[in-house]
């Protein structure tokens, strides 16, 4: 047997235990913390001051500029959950280079990130305006998508408005008894016991009280939604039923069923979410989730606006999504494109068949947005719109959108919507590996969702930051 084998390089388990480490000369000088470090000091972070201005009492609380330097890497690196932060802050040597000696524990992280979630807009517009300051937004082609994002809610946590009915009637008829049982055991128990308040429940009907109580709430959430559902399916008809007498044309077909007001017995909802919607996700599956939005511009892929919204399909998310953009971009001081004589020109704007509408349309047109959205695949037995006839003042808005997307340059436009936007998901779900909120409530995941875009703009701003610095 041959006892010949290769050298190695030394090592020697012990050598580093006895040599202090500095995350300075360990980690490359371009690395992403040492960037934030030097760039979110120079933010304007007096939202996130603005908290502890009101209150003075107590321990000095860890330093704001550190914390949301924090934050920000964290969600940077795919890091979300405060317990996985507090745990890096001690074993991670890019994350010991933000909080140094004193890191903060997991319940501080997570408190800090729940108090200031009003403070994450500003920071996404300070964050855009610093792209638009670089020259990273360019205004040529702003293209709007969702994606599902699982919500923080639990599938075994929730009911359905069939089962809601029955479950209600079972701890009405359980209360009723164990009512009738704690009068039977008052008149045994007071020889006892002596005198008593007499509104003592046992701790089995507190409980019973208690889920009775979240059901009912449930249940009206559940009316509630249906109510509006069919208030909106009504003025749908009407506005359909008025535009055909208008027309003069008659409805084809039979007449609609009535509208019921009522839930489905399938209908569901969570009792850790409840604004939290089942959804359909790219698995086939279904489960509780938010349909996050996004306004990409086409330059360098910066997020210019981040919405967050419990309705499943984008019908409705044009024209918000819109304003959203536009009033970001003036807040950013990112100034429109013009034309020769100063005037500012229409932003086109793209995206898919779903968030068709004419009425979006028309009003996208209002706002100053020049929309280029998919009207669906032409049908193989559909005739091409003659170019004359869809650009005629006669057209129907269907026909002149098929007509721009048919138009080179539309094509042009449409054809660049998928690799602006949705590569930008793919960068946040699949390279960050974000793919849940982790904050509940609508009016929190926002926020969050806007603290997820904001990071994915400070990525391409650094990257952009070491290409300058490269060349």
């Amino acid at each position: 047997m041959d006892d010949r084998r290769k050298n190695y390089r030394p090592w020697d388990a012990e050598q580093g235990s006895h040599e202090p480490v500095s995350p300075r000369d360990a980690l490359p000088e371009d690395d992403l913390v040492f960037f934030l470090l030097d760039l979110v000091p120079q933010l304007d972070l007096s939202p996130f001051h603005g908290h502890y201005a009101r209150e003075r009492r107590g321990q000095p609380p860890f330093d704001v500029t550190m914390m949301v330097t924090l934050l920000v890497y964290a969600y940077c690196v795919g890091v979300c959950s405060s317990r996985k932060i507090a745990a890096a802050c001690e074993r991670n040597l890019a994350f010991r280079a933000i909080v140094g000696d004193d890191p903060p524990d997991f319940r501080t992280i997570s408190d800090f990130r729940k108090i200031h979630t009003a403070a994450l807009r500003p920071l996404f517009l300070e964050v855009l305006r610093l792209a638009g300051e670089m020259g990273m937004v360019k205004l040529g082609n702003l293209a709007t998508d969702g994606t599902k994002m699982g919500a923080n809610a639990s599938r075994h946590k929730a009911m359905s408005y069939g089962y809601m009915a029955k479950e209600i009637e079972r701890l009405e008829a359980e209360i009723e008894r164990l009512l009738k049982q704690a009068e039977q055991l008052d008149a045994e128990q007071d020889a006892a016991l002596g005198s008593r308040r007499g509104d003592e429940l046992p701790e089995e009907l507190k409980r019973r009280e208690g889920r009775l109580a979240k059901i009912r709430e449930a249940k009206a959430r559940l009316e509630a939604e249906a109510r509006a559902k069919a208030e909106a399916e009504q003025r749908r008809r009407d506005e359909e039923q008025a535009r055909r007498e208008a027309e003069g044309r008659k409805r084809r077909g039979k007449e609609p069923a009535p509208i019921d007001p009522t839930p489905e017995d399938k209908a569901q909802t969570s009792f850790t979410d409840a604004e939290s919607k089942v959804m359909k996700q790219s698995n086939k599956g279904f489960d509780y989730s938010y349909n996050a939005q996004a306004v990409v511009d086409g330059a360098e892929q910066i997020i210019v606006a981040a919405e967050a919204t419990n309705a499943a399909n984008d019908k409705e998310q044009a024209v918000p999504m819109a304003r959203a953009a536009l009033e970001n971009l003036k807040a950013a001081a990112i100034e429109r494109p013009t034309g020769a004589d100063g005037t500012p020109t229409p932003i086109p704007n793209t995206a898919d068949t779903g968030y068709f509408s004419e009425r979006a349309v028309g009003v996208l047109e209002e706002m100053g947005i020049d929309p280029h959205i998919a009207i669906g695949r032409q049908k193989h037995h559909e005739a091409p719109v003659p170019a004359e006839a869809a650009t005629s003042a006669e057209a129907s808005v269907k026909e002149k959108m098929r007509a721009k997307l048919r138009a080179a340059p539309g094509q042009a436009l449409y054809a660049a919507r998928k690799q602006i936007v949705e590569p930008v998901f793919g960068m946040i779900k699949s390279a960050r590996g974000i793919r849940k909120f982790l904050l509940r409530g609508l009016e929190k995941v926002s926020a969050e969702w806007q603290l997820i875009c904001l990071t994915h703009n400070l990525l391409k701003i650094w990257r952009r930051s070491n290409r300058a610095a490269v060349s």
